[in-house]
């Protein structure tokens, strides 16, 4: 593309959407116009980018009209104006569940599965959070050896649970220490009639549960693992868990291979892989941990350890910014691969 895209942003106004704007900011990724879309209750606010103040305009049909590049921070908005951008001419990625499973999109990590890029047909699909977190530390294992089975428990931040979650966190942290009842409204849900402090807490429970006892994050991670590496072989066994933590998620994972691997073959695959760096010093005592791993590009891995009854299995432990790499970040790389490559 010889001009640079006019970009619109959907949700500009929410945790993804902001972030949006942060990484365009940090990273100088061009642009020609520049569009910051929410819902009507957001019309008018004022919006700062690269030092240019923007009004907030209400997302309709008519918003994508002249629109190259649309990125969609998320939510059920998706499955209406999606498919209206990309009548317009649009190319959307979108960081919803909506498009995922539906085998005319491309659902990509960029340094996973690019080449899936050129097949889109308008529609580019950002992968769950803990999916992208979770293959980025195994995408290099499974190079030197397809894996055939993975066991992992996520400790998943609030900011997963958007901008009313990470407030609700800081709220109930406050009415504790104060020795006042803390008011949750919600976690794990907020469409469900129950709900639970995430202060000093942890909720084994992301996301509604399916009638076979899995939640409908865990799922995600099983399918979107087998669509993103192309191998529906792999046996996935998720637990996802929410933490009191306001950004970054963290991943225990078990990870089994075809063959039998040498841990420092594994531990360089990782650190050579793009985005991805090996935190792991015992005697120093480096390890990931999402206090460090927040505002970070890269996904960190440490505890990287055989199985002590599996010769064909490895143990290890990840962390990455849930909203950068898990969210916004990896949407934005998507549009810079596509500008690079001439795809627009």
């Amino acid at each position: 593309m010889k001009k640079k895209p006019v970009v619109a942003i959907l949700g500009a106004t929410g945790a993804v959407g902001q972030e949006f704007i942060r990484l365009i900011e940090e990273r100088k990724f061009p642009y020609s116009a520049l569009k910051l879309l929410a819902s009507a209750r957001s019309v008018g606010k004022k919006m700062a980018v690269n030092g240019v103040e923007y009004a907030v305009e209400e997302a309709t049909a008519a918003s994508f009209a002249g629109v190259d590049i649309g990125l969609f921070a998320g939510g059920s908005i998706s499955k209406v104006l999606a498919p209206e951008a990309v009548q317009r001419g649009c190319v959307v990625i979108d960081n919803s569940s909506a498009f995922r499973m539906d085998p005319q999109v491309p659902l990509v990590v960029p340094e996973v599965n690019a080449a899936d890029i050129a097949l889109h047909k308008g529609i580019i699909a950002n992968p769950n959070c803990s999916t992208i977190i979770m293959l980025m530390a195994l995408k290099p294992i499974y190079d030197l050896s397809p894996i055939t089975k993975i066991v992992v428990s996520t400790y998943q931040a609030v900011s997963g649970a958007g901008k009313e979650a990470i407030e609700e966190l800081r709220e109930e942290v406050s009415a504790y220490m104060r020795g006042e009842p803390m008011m949750p409204k919600i976690l794990p849900t907020k469409s469900l009639p129950v709900h639970y402090p995430i202060a000093f807490n942890l909720i084994p429970h992301i996301d509604v549960f399916l009638d076979n006892a899995y939640s409908k994050e865990e799922m995600k991670m099983v399918h979107e693992t087998h669509k993103i590496l192309h191998d529906h072989t792999i046996a996935v066994s998720p637990t996802t868990v929410r933490v009191p933590v306001f950004r970054s998620h963290a991943e225990a994972i078990y990870a089994e291979t075809a063959t039998a691997l040498n841990v420092e073959d594994i531990r360089n695959a990782i650190q050579q892989f793009p985005g991805v760096q090996v935190q792991d010093d015992l005697e120093h005592m480096q390890y990931p941990m999402p206090l460090y791993t927040s505002e970070k590009y890269d996904c960190y891995v440490g505890r990287i350890r055989k199985d002590l009854f599996n010769p064909k299995a490895v143990n290890l432990w990840v962390s990455g910014d849930q909203i950068r790499k898990g969210a916004a970040l990896n949407a934005l790389q998507i549009a810079e691969y596509m500008l690079a490559h001439n795809m627009l």
